[in-house]
């Protein structure tokens, strides 16, 4: 344990603790061998045509699947379902199939087959919200090609960026040598990705991404010319025009012919690897979008758990982060007293032990997901008297699709054997695409930047920001008060996909206003239809009390604003 105001509990993992049943598989597989779930939708179970009464009910069942289903079917997951999977859902007539659909989806890929906490599913949401924050240009970053290969390939082995464009010596292995000087080009801004190896597509993958139209979105290109800027240019000597176009892997429209470069020009065209060959760049172009492939794990049985007696006192928080416009992050954040745990002296180590264990499920009681860990406090007995005042948190960040849920969590001290159990109502909120809307607005006593390596990653990451909330919202005046949100769907310039927003800040103190700062989306980083707040301010200037955070975001482009608040009291 660090000497720190709020102490980040490690947790160690326990064994499986959770499965999903196989009724959609049984159901799909049943169809099939019944005759095709295809003629089943035009003829009933004896073979006879459907009536027109039978007709419109299939026809509210396409309806029905439109939302929220169809739109789980048409965002970040169409990156990695199958197209049996795809149809297979396709062919499903109630609510309760398709959840059950979606579970073994996702257990299907679980490394840990049964384990409550599927890395497979983290790293997938992790990886969306990634791509929504730095990828974003006009539309949500996951939509864009370098979300896409982010979410389904994650973070590549080896970068080179040129974000800026400019002179750029393309490598003989892109262009064809013709001369001194003929492989210098103009660029726009482009970025060559490396992986040393991707599964179904090879060793030593390099994509590129060119941003033609200098607005920040880059699409994934095959053609090594098309971030020759000149490239069109009638009469320009340099890059792909210098360079002698050859098929349509370079400039399918050259201006210079082979034979107006004269007998003197140098023209080489035997000396591409295969790599750079147009049919092994077509081959890697056609596979890298393909769902990659899943290895069915087989599911074992639901473990239920009971809640008892509430002898353990904790506070939680709930925070919703937007990945799309059906998949929400929630960041569950737990807080205990050190103080109501009860700890043991080991050979001069004061020791505790705590279990934590929490459910959230639909107000069906169909369970949505769970999360258990161990977590382990060790303090050296001579500075045991320091930490009485301190606390532990806890955080689990689990993806969930709008709707109500109950959040159950249960804490047990091992030591002492005392447990503690709440039950909260959550209504995860929907996000849709045209209206103007915020995160939850948390205030936190921690923000700050993580290393490259660890974005994503750990507790209390959002993106490449670590974000630790203060449940209770209770700060001293020693401390830093940290104030995170994100911002969605603002209106964006049609030619510079950047937004025209002003976000004032005001603190208010027994509802009187101390203090307001203006702020324009064009000083955000990366502000385009999404941008994210970070913002942290000290204090000690302010006296004891109790504070209220406003943040009023003004759309100059839509006309509309927004004004989330949030409450904190400061202790001395």
């Amino acid at each position: 344990m660090r000497a720190v105001g709020c102490t980040e509990m490690e947790k160690i993992e326990k064994g499986p603790r959770s499965v999903w049943g196989v009724f959609v598989i049984l159901l799909v597989a049943a169809a099939f061998l019944a005759g095709g779930l295809g003629n089943a939708f035009a003829k009933d179970s004896n073979g006879k045509k459907l009536t027109k009464q039978e007709k419109r009910r299939q026809k509210a069942i396409q309806k029905e699947m439109e939302s929220p289903y169809k739109k789980w079917m048409e965002g970040p997951i169409s990156y990695i379902i199958t197209p049996e999977e795809r149809a297979a859902f396709k062919k499903l007539t109630t609510d309760d199939e398709r959840e059950q659909f979606i579970e073994a989806f996702w257990e299907r890929r679980n490394p840990n087959p049964g384990s409550p906490e599927n890395e497979f599913k983290e790293e997938f949401y992790r990886r969306i919200a990634y791509a929504n924050e730095h990828f974003a240009s006009g539309i949500p970053g996951w939509r864009t090609d370098r979300g896409r290969i982010y979410i389904m390939y994650g973070p590549p082995d080896e970068q080179d960026n040129h974000d800026s464009g400019g002179t750029y010596i393309a490598d003989p292995n892109e262009l064809p040598y013709t001369g001194p000087g003929s492989n210098e080009m103009t660029t726009y801004p482009f970025e060559d990705w490396y992986y040393h190896y991707i599964p179904g597509i090879g060793e030593n993958v390099k994509l590129e991404f060119v941003d033609p139209t200098m607005t920040g979105e880059f699409r994934l290109t095959m053609n090594p010319c098309e971030k020759d800027a000149l490239a069109e240019v009638p009469g320009d000597m340099t890059g792909c025009q210098g360079g002698v176009s050859i098929g349509p892997i370079f400039n399918p429209n050259s201006v210079i012919n082979p034979s107006q470069l004269g007998s003197n020009a140098m023209v080489t065209t035997t000396i591409m690897p295969e790599r750079m060959e147009e049919f092994t760049q077509l081959d890697t172009y056609a596979k890298i979008f393909q769902p990659p492939a899943v290895k069915f794990n087989d599911l074992r049985a639901v473990v239920t758990h009971r809640i008892t007696e509430q002898l353990l006192p904790f506070k939680v928080r709930v925070d919703y982060i937007r990945l799309t416009e059906d998949e929400v992050l929630v960041p569950i954040t737990i807080q205990i007293a050190d103080k109501d745990l009860e700890f043991q002296n080991k050979n001069g180590v004061m020791h505790a032990t705590m279990d934590i264990f929490g459910q959230l499920s639909t107000l069906s009681g169909r369970v949505a997901s769970t999360f258990e860990n161990s977590l382990v406090l060790d303090v050296p007995k001579d500075e045991f008297s320091a930490y009485a005042n301190h606390k532990s948190v806890y955080q689990k960040i689990v993806p969930l699709r709008p709707g109500r849920y109950k959040l159950t969590v249960v804490l047990k001290d091992d030591n002492s054997g005392h447990m503690g159990s709440t039950d909260i109502g959550e209504v995860v909120p929907d996000y849709p695409d045209d209206t103007l809307e915020s995160s939850s607005l948390i205030l936190a006593d921690l923000i700050q930047q993580v290393p490259t390596t660890n974005v994503g990653t750990g507790p209390f990451v959002i993106g490449s920001t670590k974000v630790r909330p203060s449940v209770g919202d209770v700060f001293t005046r020693n401390q830093r008060l940290g104030i995170y949100m994100q911002v969605y769907n603002l209106g964006v310039n049609p030619k510079t996909h950047r937004p025209n927003a002003q976000i004032e800040y005001t603190l208010l103190k027994d509802g009187k206003n101390i203090f307001t700062s203006i702020e324009n989306s064009d000083d955000i980083k990366n502000a385009s239809s999404q941008l994210t707040i970070e913002k942290t301010m000290p204090l000690e200037p302010l006296t004891p009390g109790a504070y209220t955070v406003a943040i009023k975001v003004t759309d100059h482009i839509k006309n509309k604003s927004i004004s989330p608040t949030a409450s904190f009291v400061l202790q001395q």
